[in-house]
């Protein structure tokens, strides 16, 4: 039986209210012990409602495909962007995933008028409503969330065509049996967070945890990102 969609109440709220830009945001990537983390922007049209969009983790792989990119067509506009280990190390994953928010809101063409943000409130982020389990709670959070956890996971299907002893095709950096067996036998790469040495059983250096993948060079913006009538 598939999950119910993620209802429409918040932003209904925010447009009777006179926002004309109600915007979700949510991040994935937090708990990994190796990739970047990746947050999305979705800002939805007046009334707007994709069939089946919740939180991207009760969705299949394929599922969560078709409905990233119906959002990215026909959303009011969208954006992308990822930190990377190295800030992940230097920030914390918290303050990371902040800044992943902070770059995909400056991937759309306009500010928010509402900014709906799953979780918590989170610091350094411009004015917004924080929605605790707003992936299931709040559509264009849901939104968020499925484009989101699509970038990211097509982010670590590539690198795991560079290392593919890893199995991150599969884990997406997650701290499964096979994951961590594989960093055994064949130590850490670059993408490997240092901050979960405990887990990992290896110190990295600031400038091993780097390896390359710029969260500025991850970033991007939709098709959707210029504002459609």
């Amino acid at each position: 039986m598939a999950p119910p969609t993620a209802p429409l109440l918040f932003e209904e709220e925010g447009w009777a209210a006179g926002c004309q830009r109600v915007v979700g945001v949510d991040e994935v990537g937090y708990g990994p012990v190796a990739g970047p983390v990746v947050a999305a922007a979705v800002a939805l049209r007046r009334g707007q409602r994709f069939e089946g969009a919740v939180d991207s983790k009760l969705l299949s792989a394929k599922r969560r495909e078709e409905l990233a990119g119906i959002i990215e067509k026909q959303c009011l506009a969208y954006g992308v962007a990822a930190a990377s280990c190295r800030e992940i190390e230097r920030l914390n994953a918290r303050n990371a995933a902040a800044l992943a928010m902070r770059r995909a809101l400056r991937h759309l063409p306009f500010e928010p008028d509402l900014l709906l943000v799953d979780g918590k409130r989170v610091p350094g982020l411009r004015e917004h409503t924080p929605v605790v389990g707003g992936d299931l709670r709040c559509h264009s959070i849901a939104c968020a969330s499925i484009v989101a956890k699509v970038t990211r996971d097509r982010l670590m299907r590539r690198l795991g065509r560079r290392y593919p002893e890893y199995g991150w095709e599969s884990n997406k950096g997650y701290r499964t049996a096979e994951h961590r067996a594989a960093i055994r036998e064949f130590g850490p790469t670059p993408h490997h967070r240092r901050t979960f040495a405990g887990v990992l059983q290896v110190e990295l250096s600031l400038e091993e945890a780097d390896g390359g993948l710029s969260a500025e060079g991850a970033s991007r913006r939709g098709e959707a990102a210029s504002v459609r009538a």
